[in-house]
């Protein structure tokens, strides 16, 4: 994944071009960051099985530091929370999670759903971050803006550690990481929580499973790291 920085300015004519070749842009490439690979669905704590169906679902909270994913941006210091969700299909068809709904249902039944990538960003890139920082130029020329992309760091992090895949296939396990918006709810969030999880279908039948509850509570007992 390239980074570039974004560099404003109206120099004219020839001083435009001098400062393009002046200034070369920072461009990288930045390896894409691996997350740890999912257990059985069944050996997590916070797990759902539906025996006739031979399905497992878990949830996974990052309430502590030791099971967040080693994102580029801090979504849990913005109240984010980063759920990953893993499903162990044991059974001998293909599922399908194109149309799931995967809902935090808070302790006082407040409905929280994942957030979109833009959802992420308003919350996370802030006007200061928007506006980026001035650095100024030797006269005649004006400054450059140089901005964070934070938004970029989003892109990336969603690709590195969201679901790779909408198919679990028959006998294997997928996982990915949700985000979820905290604000405004009681702590601890996770005291009494439920992760929700609909319409999870066979791929062939398209028949929708029974809902998944998975029963959540903070990692750290009685409290989470707020």
């Amino acid at each position: 994944m390239l980074r570039t920085s974004s560099l404003t300015f109206a120099a004219p004519g020839l001083a435009f071009a001098a400062l393009v070749f002046a200034l070369p842009l920072a461009v990288q490439a930045e390896k894409p960051r691996v997350p740890v690979p999912p257990q059985d669905a069944a050996k997590y704590s916070m797990h759902e099985t539906h025996d006739l169906e031979k399905v497992t679902i878990a949830a996974e909270p990052g309430d502590v530091k030791e099971t967040r994913p080693d994102t580029r941006v801090d979504y849990y210091d913005r109240e984010m929370m980063p759920i990953r969700v893993i499903v162990t299909n044991n059974s001998d068809q293909d599922l399908t999670l194109d149309d799931v709904r995967i809902h935090f249902i808070a302790g006082d039944n407040t409905t929280v759903p994942a957030a979109t990538d833009d959802e992420l960003q308003r919350r996370l890139v802030g006007l200061k971050d928007a506006m980026g920082k001035k650095i100024p130029l030797p006269l005649p020329l004006p400054p450059i803006t140089v901005h964070k992309n934070v938004d970029k760091k989003i892109l990336a992090d969603l690709d590195d550690f969201g679901f790779k895949t909408t198919t679990v296939k028959a006998h294997s396990t997928v996982a990915g990481y949700l985000f979820y918006d905290m604000q405004g709810l009681d702590h601890p969030v996770l005291e009494k929580a439920t992760l929700e999880l609909r319409k999870v279908r066979w791929t062939t039948s398209q028949q929708a499973l029974d809902t998944f509850e998975i029963a959540l509570h903070p990692t750290v007992e009685g409290k989470d790291s707020h």
